[in-house]
């Protein structure tokens, strides 16, 4: 079969053919309908080796840690009600299953990763990116229900990291509050929309791309701005009396963008970087308003990625899908690296 991998540490990824997978106890081989594209697999193209060693993502493998389908064949072992054919959506998040931190479905924080060889799917062991995936544990994987798996890939990252981040930053989120959105891509159109299905806060949407602040309406943003010091007078003015956001959302993450997100921010609120752009908060007195929460989540718990699909199986909230065959992987990635994607990419084998 074909597959989309990473075989060295800063080199462009390639189609190769592959052998397809032979399935041992206790696994689930799935028969891949979509895979997602994501702006973070960029990064791993271009991370060095000690750095990709450092994370448990040492290649080469197949890419693609966004991966819905069909159950195509059980392991020996208990399937705990699933079966062949199912519709699935794989949590991408792969640990060891037994230290405290994959015990509360936490396999993004494994506390044994060195020992596992790989952070998951597409993260250090073979992905989605290829007709099948083999996947290590039936525990990783989620029945779709209703829900498309030809469109539903991108649930499992682009949507379920905004609702990770969201989800701590609840309590913030009263009646009157503004929640400020920073990137409306493939997290941030989804960021969006969860705000707005799980608060009732005032949601604005920032970014440089008109096209995309108009997307951002349509996803049911409240105000969009462009993403320059021309929102700070905006946002503290004109919608907060002088006293910023309660929660400031960075789904892209330079230096530009945290350094807007940190004066967009009140006393008493939250700025979260979420996006993997390598940029840098320059600490110092007044770096941040007072008594306000710097945080940094990665991506979500499988516990999480359940409730994301009853969200989207409830229609609360919607992808925007652009769909692409798997032949054409590399053309996908440089479009997603120019900006050129609306919502989220997903390759089909």
């Amino acid at each position: 079969m074909i597959a989309y991998r990473l075989t060295h540490p800063q080199r462009p990824p390639s189609l190769q053919e592959v052998p397809k997978p032979s399935v041992k106890p206790g696994e689930v081989l799935v028969k891949v309908a979509a895979a997602g594209v994501c702006h973070s697999d960029l990064h791993l193209a271009e991370w060095s080796a000690d750095v990709l060693k450092a994370v448990a993502m040492s290649p080469p493998y197949t890419l693609g840690h966004e991966c819905t389908g069909w159950i195509a064949e059980l392991g020996n072992g208990p399937s705990y009600g699933l079966k062949e054919g199912d519709a699935i959506a794989v949590a991408g998040a792969w640990g060891c299953g037994y230290c405290r931190a994959c015990r509360l479905s936490a396999e993004t924080h494994c506390e044994n990763l060195n020992k596992v060889g790989y952070s998951g799917g597409g993260l250090g062991r073979d992905g989605a990116m290829a007709e099948y995936e083999l996947v290590p544990a039936a525990r990783l994987i989620l029945p779709l229900g209703k829900l498309d798996p030809h469109t539903a890939a991108p649930l499992t990252d682009a949507a379920l990291t905004p609702y990770h981040a969201i989800k701590k930053a609840l309590p913030l989120l009263v009646p009157g509050s503004v929640a400020v959105v920073i990137g409306v891509g493939g997290l941030g159109h989804m960021g969006v929309q969860l705000l707005k299905a799980l608060a009732p806060a005032k949601v604005v949407a920032l970014d440089i791309s008109p096209e995309k602040l108009k997307f951002a309406r349509e996803v049911g943003a409240d105000e969009t701005f462009p993403s320059d010091e021309s929102s700070v007078k905006e946002i503290r003015d004109r919608l907060t009396r002088g006293q910023g956001a309660e929660v400031v959302l960075d789904f892209v993450g330079t230096d530009a963008t945290i350094a807007l997100a940190a004066k967009l921010a009140r006393n008493l609120g939250q700025v979260t970087i979420v996006g993997l752009a390598g940029g840098h908060l320059h600490w110092g007195f007044g770096a941040l308003p007072f008594d306000n929460q710097l945080t940094q989540p990665y991506w979500g718990t499988t516990v999480e990625l359940m409730e994301v699909l009853a969200l989207a199986e409830a229609d609360h909230i919607k992808l925007h899908v652009e769909s692409y065959p798997l032949k054409d992987a590399a053309m996908v990635y440089e479009k997603l690296k120019a900006g050129k994607i609306k919502g989220r990419a997903v390759l089909v084998p």
